[in-house]
């Protein structure tokens, strides 16, 4: 049986073992730099800026969502959902609808104004999931962003 539960410090590994599997299904395997220790802080500590659920079978994690809150100047405090993640040989069996309807009652509960994700445009399943709850995928905002090297530079 598949259990939702808030992740903990001991999940840390595990979640970013995830992470890294996803970073190679998003053809960007060397693209992850945060550490256990950076999770930790983020996660639990006095800078902590993040939080998740993981999905669980047999005391093994099989997946996992990770969000924060944001602010938008014009609707107020929003949930952003970061990713969620079904390790490869788990998906297709609905851990990522409940991982998704999860992060769902959290904006609920925490009376945010708008949850928001991104999706890759190549990412067909994922759409075709997001389609399945009428979300909004909006193709007319462009992503912009400057990495830790470009803002060295600046």
């Amino acid at each position: 049986m598949i259990h939702i539960r808030k992740g903990t410090e001991s999940d840390i590994e595990q979640a970013l073992s995830l992470i890294k599997e996803l970073a190679i299904y998003e053809k960007a395997p060397d693209e992850v730099e945060v550490t256990p220790t950076e999770m930790l802080a983020w996660g639990f500590g006095s800078d902590k800026i993040f939080d998740f659920y993981v999905a669980e079978e047999n005391d093994v994690i099989i997946g996992m969502a990770l969000y924060y809150f944001k602010y938008s100047t014009w609707k107020g405090k929003c949930l952003f959902l970061e990713d969620i993640i079904v390790t490869e040989s788990q998906r297709g069996k609905g851990i990522g609808k409940l991982l998704f309807d999860k992060i769902i009652k959290v904006s609920k509960e925490t009376n945010v104004r708008r949850m928001e994700w991104q999706v890759l445009d190549w990412n067909t399943p994922a759409l075709n999931f997001y389609k399945k709850y009428a979300a909004t995928l909006d193709g007319e905002w462009i992503n912009g962003k400057l990495t830790n090297a470009q803002l060295d530079k600046l």
